[in-house]
């Protein structure tokens, strides 16, 4: 795998998500404030059109952690990409790492 550090740990506030270009895709990256866990999923929404999932609310679905576009509201999980109110709808996940207080990336 080839990773590639998009940003310092410290970048990403807890429970929030930023964007990063990674490899010519909008990669939404977001930061759990337990543990620091962090994810990565495609930016781009399939449902509003928009790249704005960065921008999206972090929520907790039952057991599955998801984002909430800004647009329609849609959830995606954050460890498979599924949208939850259509199965049908994904967006593409990332392997993501924390190394030497560095994000880093697979894209």
């Amino acid at each position: 795998m080839n990773w590639k550090a998009v940003c310092l740990l410290d970048d990403i506030d807890p429970n929030t998500g930023v964007c990063a270009l990674v490899n010519g895709h909008q990669v939404a990256l977001f930061r759990l404030a337990q543990g620091d866990q962090l994810f990565a999923i495609g930016n781009y929404d399939p449902v509003g059109g928009a790249n704005v999932l960065s921008r999206g609310l972090i929520a907790q679905l039952g057991e599955v952690t998801s984002v909430a576009s800004p647009l329609y509201k849609h959830h995606f999980c954050l460890s498979t990409g599924v949208c939850q109110e259509d199965s049908n709808l994904r967006v593409p996940t990332y392997p993501v790492r924390l190394r030497d207080n560095r994000v880093e990336v697979v894209a």
